[in-house]
């Protein structure tokens, strides 16, 4: 027996009593019981395990527990082939007619294709119908809660919506708001530090000022008018100081106005030069008169009767500065400077002078004869060295009275034959001195060949004397106090002191040079 519209409790589908039992009369829900899940009639199969068969019917089996239906492994053919000779032949036995009559009822009749089908409309249950139509109607309770959630659903779903764009613009708004938080926090903390830190550079400066206040202040009150009243002492001394020199002045200038005279005895002894003085008896150094030569004038010159056994006549002295050298040819040619002065208690000049004995005369007394030159100097800390030149010659004015000098000894170094010892190669050789010719600011006669007539030896370097391209030793330079000088110190930015390079270099100028003269002779 077949039945429609039926479901089980399990799938929340059930009829009221009154319904059913008026539609299937002649059904099997003769015997009705409560469905639990929904209060309601159902039949009594249908609240069973979901899965059973309509009757609770398992599959046919035959008495003995095997199962009647045709196995699969039998063959294609539905009989058993006989054997004629050993059966019979096959013959039908009789049987009963079948029952007839009662039954079931006829199925309702399928759609055929093209056809409409007739929708069924389920029982009202006071329910809703369900999502498949086959399954029913859904229970009262369902279905009221289903109408509500439908009538709900949609502003319930738009509000939710609406409240999910809210809260993610709320979202968005908390993020830009806890950044803007975050970034304002750390400029506050920032701003925090760096008042921190003007506070304590304020506060630093402030003990500063304090400090300087103090100091001013001090200073202000104590020391000022302290120094105040010792720099007007000061200042009231050297006023006194000044009126005195001036006074010292107005009386040099009143005694300079007449020539300069040096009085003192003359030794009555003479000759030649200073050597052939001293063979006639003269033994003191002091100043004495010689003539070279019958045909000239005798004139005065100083004679060193102690350095090296006496007989020196001096040619060139420097010692003080008191005497400018840097003078034109004709006072070089002619000779210029203080010969000697008389010592302190002594009636004879027995103390020697700056001067340059004059070219001429040089010249004169070097051609008599083989002539020695000794260069004696000492420095600033009372240091002496000396240059001897056992051959010196100077020709006379029409050879621009070239240098000659030979057979060098001493400690000073060779610098008039071999140039600056500091220097090598060709700016060596722009130093030497033997066989230059002399010069003078004015008369230009040095190995500096230039266009420029401002590049003179003379000039730049401070005196006249036997310039190359300049020098290595500059005994006629200027004189400077203390001995080391520099750049700025000079005239023209150059060496321009009284310098011996060999001994102690450039930039130094010495405190004492002298140049004197005597003929050579064997010694025994």
């Amino acid at each position: 027996m077949k039945r429609t519209g039926t479901l089980s409790c399990h799938q929340s589908t059930c009829f009221k009593r009154e319904k059913n039992l008026s539609k299937y009369s002649n059904s099997v829900y003769s015997s009705k019981k409560v469905c639990q899940s929904c209060m309601t009639l159902c039949d009594p199969m249908d609240c069973s395990t979901p899965g059973s068969s309509v009757h609770g019917d398992s599959p046919s089996k035959n008495t003995e527990g095997q199962d009647d239906r045709p196995k699969v492994g039998l063959g294609a053919r539905g009989h058993r082939p006989y054997d004629k000779k050993k059966e019979e032949a096959p013959s039908l036995r009789p049987v009963p007619p079948p029952i007839s009559g009662g039954g079931y009822r006829a199925r309702p009749a399928t759609a055929t294709v093209g056809q409409k089908k007739v929708e069924r409309k389920p029982p009202d249950a006071d329910g809703c119908l369900h999502a498949d139509p086959d399954l029913g109607v859904l229970c009262p309770t369902g279905c009221k809660l289903q109408d509500t959630l439908v009538r709900q659903e949609r502003p319930i779903r738009k509000s939710i919506e609406d409240l999910r764009n809210t809260v993610d613009s709320v979202s968005r708004t908390s993020s830009s708001t806890f950044q803007y938080i975050t970034l304002l926090k750390n400029m506050w903390k920032g701003r925090q530090n760096q008042v921190q830190d003007n506070e304590n550079v304020v506060n630093e400066y402030s003990s500063h000022l304090e400090k300087h206040q103090l100091y001013i202040d001090e200073t202000v009150k104590n020391n000022i008018p302290t120094k105040l009243r010792v720099l007007r002492s000061i200042l009231e001394n050297l006023r006194s100081k000044i009126q005195k020199l001036e006074s010292d002045v107005s009386t040099q200038m009143e005694y300079c106005r007449t020539p300069c005279t040096v009085t003192c005895n003359i030794p009555v002894v003479s000759g030649k030069e200073c050597e052939e003085i001293i063979r006639n008896g003269g033994e003191t150094s002091e100043m004495y008169l010689i003539q070279p030569e019958d045909s000239s004038k005798p004139y005065r010159v100083y004679c060193d009767m102690k350095t090296e056994k006496g007989g020196w006549t001096v040619i060139q002295n420097r010692q003080d500065g008191s005497v400018d050298f840097g003078r034109k040819w004709d006072p070089y040619k002619q000779g210029f400077g203080n010969i000697a002065t008389n010592a302190e208690g002594k009636k004879y000049c027995g103390v020697p002078g700056e001067y340059w004995l004059g070219n001429d005369r040089i010249s004169q007394l070097t051609n008599m004869g083989p002539t020695k030159l000794l260069i004696e100097m000492e420095d600033w800390k009372g240091d002496k060295v000396t240059a001897l030149y056992e051959g010196f010659t100077v020709q006379n004015e029409a050879n621009k009275y070239q240098l000659s000098v030979s057979k060098y000894k001493g400690t000073a170094g060779n610098a008039l034959i071999e140039g600056a010892s500091q220097l090598v190669g060709e700016n060596r050789t722009m130093t030497i001195h033997n066989s230059m010719f002399f010069s003078t600011y004015d008369r230009d006669n040095d190995g500096w060949k230039t266009t420029d007539p401002r590049k003179q030896c003379s000039k730049e370097d401070g005196g006249g004397w036997w310039y190359n391209r300049c020098h290595a030793a500059n005994p006629n330079g200027r004189y400077y106090w203390g001995g080391a000088y520099t750049w700025d110190m000079a005239k023209h930015g150059t060496d321009d002191g009284v310098v011996w390079m060999n001994w102690q270099g450039s930039w130094y100028s010495m405190k004492k040079m002298s140049m004197k003269i005597r003929p050579y002779f064997p010694e025994q």
